[in-house]
């Protein structure tokens, strides 16, 4: 096993996790903002999941 890629899938079902409830309990207006920041989320989730791989490597 592969801590790294455990790591990743972790933090990728979270991601997915949190973004499925927020657009699932948000008001339309809320859910169109949510839409158009979800690429800036993904981003961000990206980087902060690779500085936690790193610092457990």
């Amino acid at each position: 096993m592969d801590v790294k890629s455990i790591a990743k899938g972790a933090a990728a079902g979270t991601a997915v996790g949190v973004v499925c409830y927020a657009l699932s309990s948000a008001s339309s207006k809320k859910k169109h903002s949510i839409k158009k920041n979800a690429g800036k989320a993904l981003r961000a989730a990206g980087t902060v999941l690779d500085e936690i791989t790193s610092a457990i490597m």
